[in-house]
């Protein structure tokens, strides 16, 4: 007998797909459905997420698994954090769906440390400072649109708005929340003192659902459109809660890295440490799976390589970039977490203008500005790894590096040897198989979280990289 068919849709920055998991023989299989493409659109005077064409590409790859049969009794969706809608009395979105990348948050963080300083609002929330955290883009639509809060009377997350089009039901998620800055991480609820002092209106907020909630079924209209209905739940909204799921390990205590757009590299913790050490290592206290907190930092990540290989015309692939830099032997280490390659106009002027102001060896080849980036990532994991353990007060002896830069081969040698660790690459869909494995422990599949991440290490592959003895 067929097993049910759990449907993850995860949207990315960049694409988003429709992926199929199923139990078969004790291994969770994985099928990608439907892809489609996402990036920024500029509108008036932004950059935003084009919240329509979205909507309508989760509603063609449902179509897509009623066409080929492949008909999922639940669904969950996940997206990137930070980002929000606005909604007014009649539901109606109002406003845009600005992105995270977009510089109406510049100067906003002293606007908000008017009214909080710094180290208190990391005692409340625990919350690494990212300038476009939702609390700095709520502070600059109070100051540059104040007319859309007085208006609005839901604020929701990018995946709940989808959640809400498909079901007709507001749920505000956990794992999301946390990003807004705005949860108190004692509490793992809204903090409401401090949207008080903030002067945000409260009633925007509302009850916060954790993973593995049901939603509801899609509303008549969308069950009639895509020719089904199914049961949506809530995963891990955040992809990276979704993605550290399925860190495929057998002990409870774990160093895992993320590696995607973004690189997050952390552990879980049961409690928080909102101390003033924490704070100054930039430490975040992100929800996860069962009021767990991914305990970890926000590293540039792979975007830089991204852009890189976007600006080179795609005339290479990743692998084939990981090749060239593995080839060279420049010594050039940039500082990744620096705000110059948050969004340049051109990344490769941005690596070789820093290299330039500060008497560094200038990349000029593709392999050497991608051997730039990768050893200049390795160093920040090394950098970030030490400062976990001091945190733990534990050494870790392996680490765990999950999602799509477990395929990226050379930086996952160079991190084994920098950080004189073992590394385990993979699954590189982790984010997808987060998602339904929450999916699977809110249907009682799997009967707790070790015993799912015991099945995902046996279902897919793992690489191992020794690291330095």
């Amino acid at each position: 007998m067929m097993s049910n068919y759990y449907l993850a849709v995860d949207i990315g920055a960049s694409s988003g797909r429709h992926m199929i998991g199923y139990l078969e023989n004790g291994k969770l299989q994985l099928e990608e459905i439907y892809r489609f493409e996402n990036s920024m659109i500029s509108k008036n005077g932004h950059l935003c997420w084009d919240m329509d064409k979205l909507f309508a590409e989760i509603v063609n790859g449902l179509k897509k698994c009623h066409k080929i049969g492949k008909i999922p009794k639940y669904m969950g969706i996940d997206t990137w954090a930070v980002d929000f809608v606005l909604l007014d009395e009649n539901n109606q979105m109002i406003g845009d769906a600005v992105g995270y990348r977009d510089a109406r948050t510049e100067g906003m963080d002293e606007l908000v440390y008017k009214k909080i300083v710094p180290y208190d609002l990391y005692t409340r929330t625990g919350i690494q400072k990212l300038s476009f955290n939702t609390i700095y883009q709520l502070m600059a639509v109070k100051q540059k649109q104040p007319e859309l809060l007085t208006k609005a009377k839901s604020l929701l997350m990018i995946p709940d708005y989808f959640n809400f089009l498909l079901t007709n039901i507001k749920k505000f998620e956990y794992t999301n929340a946390t990003s807004t800055q705005l949860i108190n991480a004692k509490t793992n609820d809204w903090d409401t003192e401090l949207i008080e002092l903030l002067e945000y209106p409260h009633d925007i907020f509302g009850n916060i659902s954790k993973p593995g909630t049901t939603i509801g079924y899609f509303t008549e209209a969308i069950a009639k459109e895509v020719g089904f209905n199914c049961e949506v739940l809530l995963p891990a909204t955040h992809d990276t809660a979704s993605a550290v799921v399925a860190v495929p390990s057998n002990e409870e205590d774990t160093l895992y890295l993320s590696s995607g757009t973004w690189s997050l590299m952390g552990v879980e913790r049961l409690e928080p440490d909102c101390s003033l050490k924490s704070m100054a290592y930039n430490f975040s206290h992100e929800g996860g799976y069962n009021y767990r907190y991914r305990y970890l930092k926000n590293i540039m990540g792979l975007w830089m390589i991204q852009e890189l290989k976007r600006e080179l015309k795609d005339e290479y692939s990743f692998a084939q970039l990981c090749e060239m830099a593995s080839q060279e032997s420049i010594s050039s280490i940039v500082d990744c977490q620096d705000e110059v390659f948050l969004a340049p106009d051109s990344m490769i002027l941005a690596l070789q203008h820093y290299c330039k102001d500060h008497q560094l060896p200038v990349p000029v080849t593709a392999g050497e500005l991608a051997a730039v980036i990768y050893n200049s990532l390795a160093e920040c994991y090394q950098r970030t790894a030490v400062e976990l353990e001091e945190m733990m007060e534990k050494e870790y002896l392996a680490i765990y590096i999950i999602g799509g830069g477990a395929n990226a081969e050379y930086l996952n040698e160079i991190t084994a040897q920098r950080l004189k660790k073992d590394v385990y690459a993979g699954p590189i869909e982790a984010t997808a198989i987060g998602n339904i494995t929450v999916q699977m422990l809110a249907t009682g599949v799997f009967s707790s979280l070790l015993e799912a991440r015991k099945c995902i290490h046996d279902s897919f592959e793992i690489k191992f990289y020794k690291g330095a003895d």
